[in-house]
């Protein structure tokens, strides 16, 4: 069972060029898959869709939420759709096999005079309070993920143009835009940047983030500059990266732009993962319906008067 588990992460890893952070995350659902039919006698490749329905109750049970038991299938399904491909199975058990339908959550973003409130607060003129800065100019312009963040390089800026390449998931490129505000603060902290690599004296490793012995930030040190920032500014509720990129796709579709657009923006592959966003416009399509349509609020007022 484990080989069969062993070969299913190498074609992951060399084929579908996975992330090491989803290798990871797929090898720990499928050791626990391939635990738990030890302890059922059942060896993988002669699993039943029956042996699959009570894999799924046991995970329910535990008292796992609904998106861990989901993520756990869904490793498992890829396990079984691959064995089928590889004609180590004529059928593949867990084809139809539906979990828990997870409780759709709302995007916890900011408002618009939360991001003025954040971005406006004093940053010290040191290499850390440019850093600081140019990381939340980027992470709000362009709405990327805090790995693409951590990750992006010098190389991948062009900064005449105002755009900056990162590698997404599924090692995946694609182009972000710099607004002007960022622009001017990735200029600063480049200044400053190259101030972190004179001292250290350092090969430089070239990306585009240090700490200031000329070390690449994580993205762990990312998240706390984030959320440390928010409390700076006063922002009462705590605040992410991923925040950041919910405020972007939020502020972007208030304002008019199309689901088509904010989707390749943000590197959604499928387009019903950036359509969480669209709770958002609610309160604007009510303004237009409001202003337009002959049953709207406009024309209720002409009656009450």
């Amino acid at each position: 069972m484990v080989a069969v588990v062993d070969d299913y992460l190498q074609f992951l890893r060399n084929s579908r060029r996975k992330s090491p952070a989803t290798l990871k995350a797929y090898g720990g659902d499928l050791r626990d898959f391939v635990t738990w039919l030890r302890s059922q006698d059942c060896d993988v490749l002669e699993v039943s869709r029956l042996t699959l329905r009570r894999y799924l109750v046991e995970l329910e049970e535990q008292g796992l939420a609904a998106t861990s038991v989901q993520r756990k299938l869904a490793s498992v399904r890829g396990l079984f759709a691959w064995a089928q491909q590889a004609d180590l199975l004529a059928k593949n058990p867990a084809k139809l096999l539906k979990g828990p339908k997870a409780p759709q959550r709302v995007p916890r973003f900011l408002t618009s005079k939360e991001v003025d409130l954040l971005l406006s607060q004093t940053f010290a003129d040191t290499p850390q309070g440019r850093r600081d800065h140019a990381i939340l100019e980027v992470l709000y312009s362009t709405g990327c993920r805090v790995s693409e963040c951590a990750t992006m390089e010098l190389q991948s800026l062009d900064l005449d143009e105002g755009i900056v390449r990162v590698l997404g998931k599924g090692s995946k490129e694609r182009l972000c835009l710099l607004g002007e505000p960022a622009t001017r603060a990735v200029i600063a902290w480049l200044d400053a940047r190259r101030q972190i690599m004179r001292a250290s004296k350092r090969r430089d490793p070239g990306t585009l983030w240090l700490n200031r012995t000329g070390t690449p930030l994580s993205s762990r040190w990312i998240f706390e500059t984030v959320r440390r920032r928010a409390r700076d500014a006063g922002i009462q509720t705590p605040l992410t990266p991923h925040g950041l990129r919910h405020s972007f796709a939020t502020h972007l579709l208030d304002r008019g732009a199309d689901l088509r657009t904010v989707q390749e923006l943000l590197g959604h592959a499928r387009l019903v993962t950036t359509e969480i966003y669209t709770h958002v416009s609610v309160g604007r399509l009510r303004d237009v319906y409001d202003q337009a349509h002959p049953q709207g609020r406009a024309r209720e007022g002409s009656h009450d008067a």
